[in-house]
């Protein structure tokens, strides 16, 4: 994917293209839909396909006090849009002065001639422009202006409801990571480089390593049973990770600690990727460590119980 981050550096070089817009936090499955029929619009005209993206998210701009904590990093999202079959993205600078741009002026302007766009796909719920004030009526008017075709996707439901990213920090937030996988059509997953830990892994005899989170949304303190990643190695492994404060031993800041359930050979990662795959229990004070032990490998027990269940039935995963 070709990546540009700011407006000069796209003119000329983006377009033609069929194009969404939006901040895709999460990239959840009616992003992915967005970003298919994008692929599939620009395949059938031998247009690039691409996204128009925002950073900072413009509520922090317009609206600080409610702008929603970030789920996903550029990274992730840059994953979801590839493996979709998106070919470029402009991550547009959100400032204040381009938060007074009227709808016709960032259409004609930024969208048209700048990155000659020749289509535009976005959601029904599509609003642009000086506080909002361009719908998808106007845009499909000034489509037709223009010179570009405009393609209004539907609202995508599931059984919790329609899916958003409000709905999916949602889920996290309440630990139903089962439920924040159907939404993501991907296990929700933790990004960080990892950090020196307190050694108890080490005690344990089972490999440890402590992250330090990219993502601003967390799921409750507690184990869940989680898949770890080593991208730039190529290695994986089964495990069950902590969130939270280590009581037992009067913690005072939040750790994310991950119990490797496979063998560990080689160096130590810079960097992981946790899947959070199910939550098992709250975290909790116990009165030693000694009892602490034990119930880790209570956990390490489920989770590895749950890892042969998910191995049979969903081999692919």
């Amino acid at each position: 994917m070709q990546v540009f981050l700011d407006l000069n550096a796209a003119k000329g070089r983006f377009g033609p293209c069929a194009l969404t817009i939006g901040n895709f936090d999460g990239t959840h499955l009616a992003h992915q839909a967005l970003f298919a029929e994008v692929a599939l619009l620009a395949k059938s005209k031998n247009w690039r396909p691409a996204a128009l993206s925002f950073d900072p998210h413009p509520a922090r701009i317009v609206a600080p006090s409610h702008a929603p904590k970030r789920i996903t990093n550029f990274e992730q999202r840059a994953e979801v849009m590839t493996r979709c079959g998106l070919e470029a993205i402009l991550i547009l600078p959100f400032t204040p002065d381009l938060a007074k741009v009227s709808p016709e002026a960032f259409v004609k302007d930024i969208l048209v001639a700048a990155l000659n766009t020749k289509a535009i796909v976005v959601g029904d719920n599509f609003r642009f422009g000086h506080k909002g004030a361009g719908d998808m009526h106007l845009l499909a008017e000034l489509g037709l202006q223009l010179g570009f075709s405009t393609h209004i996707e539907p609202a995508i439901g599931s059984r919790y409801g329609v899916i958003s990213s409000t709905l999916v920090r949602q889920a996290i937030g309440f630990g139903r990571m089962s439920m924040a996988t159907r939404l993501l059509g991907r296990p929700y997953a933790l990004t960080g480089a990892i950090v020196p830990g307190h050694g108890i892994g080490s005690k344990l005899t089972v490999p440890t390593l402590n992250m330090e989170p990219s993502s601003e949304v967390l799921p409750p303190n507690g184990v869940y049973i989680s898949r770890t990643l080593d991208f730039d190695a190529m290695r994986s492994w089964r495990s069950i990770t902590n969130i939270g404060l280590r009581p037992t031993f009067n913690g005072d800041r939040l750790t994310i600690e991950t119990f490797l359930l496979d063998p560990f050979d080689g160096r130590t990662p810079a960097n992981i990727e946790v899947q959070l795959l199910r939550r098992v229990r709250d975290e909790r004070k116990f009165d030693s460590p000694e009892a602490l032990k034990t119930q880790i490998f209570r956990d390490v027990a489920r989770a590895q119980a749950y890892h042969r269940r998910i191995a049979k039935w969903h081999p692919a995963l």
